[in-house]
Formats: C-alpha cells, structure tokens, sequence
C-alpha cells in the first residue's frame, strides 16, 4: 500500500469514527490552526522567502494576515453556519418542521498551489475544518521549502490522522487522485483542473476549481489615469506577477496609451525603486522554467518599460509591453509573470467585444469615474468577479464568494462559503402521524375538486414572520379598539 493511500484510509477511517463533527471539536482544531499560523510565523516567512523571495513583512500581509481573519471568523460564526437553517413552508407543510441542516461532506483532498502556498492551501481547510470533515492536505511541490515545513509543523497543531500532509511531486498527487475523496478543492491551471475534474469523474466525486486565465483592465479615458495605474502596477506586480487574479492586460483607447505607460513607470519607481532586483519587497519568478515560459512570451512585442532579466536569479523587472496586437504571443496564454501588455482599443464597446471573444476571466477590472460605464461591462461580462478602480482587493473580504466561472473556474470560498462548499445542505422534513385528512387530496382517485385543494395548498407559500407580524398586528388593532370603545362606553 502506498503513502499516500495509507494517508487517505487513515483519514476516512478516523472521520467515520465522528471524531470531527461536534462543534467543540472543530473549534479546538481551528484554535490549534490559529496557533500554528501566529507561532510559526518565522519558520513560514523563511520559507516562503526560499520559495519566492518574498520579505518577511510580504509574506504576513499576502499570506497569514488573511488566514488569521479566515480563522478568526469561522471561530466567531461557527454555532450560527452550523445551525439548522429554516425555510419557507407552503399552507400543506405550515405544521411541520422544515429546515436545511448543514453536514460534513467526509473526506476532502486539498490541492495547493505554490504562488500563495499558504493562503491558497489552509484557507480550504478552514472551511474543512469548520464544516466537520476530515482532510488530506497536499501542498504544491513546486514551493519545496513551504511544502517541507508545512509537513513538519502542521502536525504538531492539528489532529494528525484527521488531517494529515502528503508531499511529493506529479506521481504522489496522481496516486491520490486515483483515491476515493468526497470533494476535491484544487487551485492551479486550467490544465491541471481538467485532469482533476477526470479523476473525480470516475468516483462521481464533486470539484472545487480555482483556475485561471487572462483577467483583463480596461481604462477609461476620463478616469484619474494617475490613480488608476498606481493600483493597477500594485495589483500586477505583486509577488512578481505571480498572482491568479493580478491584471494580465490593459485595454485602454490609444490616446492615453503613452499616459499609462508613463504613470506605471512612475510608479514602479515609487514601489520598487530604480534598481527592483536589489529592492527587497520584489521577489522572483519560482523557478527558472518559468523563468524561461514567461522570457519566451515577451517574443515579438515592444518593450516600453522594463525588460531587464538574469536567469541565475530568475529575476524578471517590471515590464510594461506597449502596442501588443492580439495575436501576440504574449496573448496566447496566462502570463502569470511581471509583463503588463497595452492593447489599444476604440472605446469600451470594443473592450467588452475583445473580452467576450475570449475564455471567462477569474476576474475583469474596469477603471472610470462613470457608474453608467462600470454598470455597463457588468451586465455585458461575465468573469468569477468583477471589480472597479482597484485591484486584488476583492480577495479580502470574506462576505464574498471567490471564485471563477466556466475556465476560470467552479465553486467557490471565503468565509460561509467555505462552510458551505465543503457542507452538504441537507433538507429536513418532519411531520407528525397527524391530520391525515389534509392529505386525502394526494391520494386517488384524483378529482377535479382535490386538485383545487392541492393548486390551493401546494402553490401557496407562507412566510411565517409576515403571518406572525400580520396576526399580531391584528391582535393589537382589535385591542386599540376595544379599549377605545369601552372608554367611549364611560364617557
């Protein structure tokens, strides 16, 4: 029996024990994971550093400052996502109990990425946690020294057969997907995804996919330009480029093309000063692979800001590439790298038209003071998410769903959706052994009369609250005036 097959038995054999569905546990175990993000800080940030060259102080703001608040959160609403959920009823089911209640789904197979391999591999496993399953937890080993500590220390702080890490390369993860999981939570590409999506096929096992793909900016010509490129070079940027939902392009009118180059020069130079290969707070691409993938995709275009690289130090600058024409090779794919194209387009019309040609974004951003315009690209698009004169900040607030759409993706997490996607949401139904003759409607012989009854009772929907205001409002009027008429008696 293989590691990785022993790793999943032991997981569902200590899940079916029903170790991990009582609140209190759940609880301990997010408590144990919060301790192990806040205790190991330094440990994770060294090696997050050898992964990416990511400073320390980098690491906290886009790694474990979001886990924290994940955790803290699912600590706080624990009892509220986990409580039975009621609905609305119909006048045939007003007697009855009727509500949603959340369960454990089993065991779920995490799948982690090495861009963010902290945030983007423990914050599914919150809401595994949270949701009472049992889960195997698989870090990228791309991101090797990320992936060494977290197998080392995770299990000092969590349950170690409920939760267990395996590491290793293609083969280990072939070897799980070969296993029987009850959900399976993956963020990579496109590519990998489908393979994903084939090996649950074949146990009807349901997907989580956090994908890709090439999410554009389009840049309104009336908008603050300064402002605007001064977020946009923050959000692509960022961990060298390296991030699923940085701006992959720029869509703008050629007549302010020249502004935005010159704004984005600027502002490298603010953030990362003249010389980013000795700035401490700009990092480098994983490996030089990579490295070589993402040279390769600068082939034909013109460089207007940047360009400088050494393959030693997998070291890419901030590069802006100007007058790239779609059929550029810099367009084939997601670049996932520091290269911002400009491709220059009429107006917002052709921006959406350039969109829609393509495979559904992770995310569109759209930069103008009009709410009209802004309004327009929502209704006109369709991406995982959409945001307005910023970027990646979406990310962030938990209260939204993340997540993609078609190749971007399916399903979702952040917060209650994370409950919710790793729950199932079972419907409950119980009545009493009462009032049979309400039901002498459904049983035949089937007549135009109890067909009435049945449109009467079954198409009806009922909301408790409005009936319960609407009777005490009732009860309230009928004592108004019989207080007034017994004071009118007197008089």
């Amino acid at each position: 029996m293989s590691r990785e097959e022993l790793a999943v038995q032991r997981a569902r054999k200590s899940f079916q024990t029903g170790k991990s569905k009582p609140l209190e546990f759940r609880l301990q175990q997010l408590q144990g994971l919060l301790r192990f993000i806040t205790e190991r800080r330094r440990d994770i940030a060294q090696a997050v550093h050898r992964d990416l060259s990511k400073s320390e102080h980098g690491t906290e703001l886009f790694e474990t400052l979001g886990l924290e608040g994940e955790i803290t959160l699912a600590l706080e609403k624990l009892s509220e996502w986990a409580a039975p959920r009621p609905v609305e009823r119909n006048l045939l089911t007003i007697s009855d109990q009727v509500y949603i209640q959340p369960q454990p789904l089993g065991l779920v197979l995490i799948i982690g990425t090495w861009n963010y391999p902290w945030a983007v591999t423990l914050q599914p496993l919150v809401g595994a946690i949270a949701a009472g399953n049992a889960a195997v937890i698989k870090p990228s080993e791309v991101s090797c020294h990320s992936a060494k500590v977290m197998e080392e220390l995770l299990p000092l702080y969590l349950d170690k057969e409920l939760y267990p890490v395996v590491t290793g390369g293609v083969s280990e993860t072939q070897e799980l997907l070969r296993q029987r999981f009850d959900h399976i939570f993956y963020t990579g590409n496109s590519t990998v995804g489908r393979v994903v999506m084939e090996a649950a096929a074949r146990h009807l096992t349901p997907v989580t996919l956090e994908l890709g793909g090439k999410s554009p900016c389009y840049i309104d010509k009336s908008c603050n330009v300064a402002v605007a490129c001064r977020r946009i070079t923050w959000g692509k940027f960022v961990n060298c480029g390296q991030t699923c939902i940085a701006p992959d392009y720029i869509l703008c009118e050629p007549c302010i093309q020249g502004r935005v180059v010159e704004e984005i020069r600027k502002s490298i130079k603010e953030f990362y000063t003249d010389n980013p290969k000795t700035f401490e707070d700009y990092g480098r691409i994983i490996n030089q692979r990579h490295f070589k993938r993402v040279m390769a995709l600068m082939e034909g275009s013109t460089v207007a800001v940047g360009g400088d690289s050494d393959e030693s130090q997998c070291y890419i600058a901030p590069t802006v590439l100007q007058d790239v024409m779609e059929e550029s090779k810099v367009m084939s794919e997601e670049i996932f790298g520091p290269l911002l194209p400009i491709i220059t387009v009429s107006g917002v019309d052709e921006a959406i038209h350039f969109i829609n040609e393509r495979e559904k974004p992770l995310v569109v951003y759209v930069f103008s003071h009009d709410n009209k315009l802004i309004q327009k690209v929502i209704a006109e698009t369709s991406s995982g998410a959409l945001l307005a004169n910023d970027c990646l900040v979406h990310f962030t607030l938990s209260a939204l769903p993340f997540g993609g759409v078609g190749n971007s993706g399916m399903g979702c997490y952040h917060g209650r959706h994370s409950f919710d996607q790793l729950s199932h949401l079972r419907s409950c139904l119980i009545k009493q052994l009462k009032m049979e003759g309400v039901n002498s409607m459904r049983y035949p012989p089937h007549t135009a009369k109890k067909l009435g009854w049945a449109r009467l009772l079954l198409l009806k929907q009922v909301n408790l609250r409005r009936l319960r205001r609407t009777l005490l409002l009732a009860l309230l009027a009928g004592m108004a005036a019989f207080v007034v008429q017994r004071f009118l008696r007197r008089r």
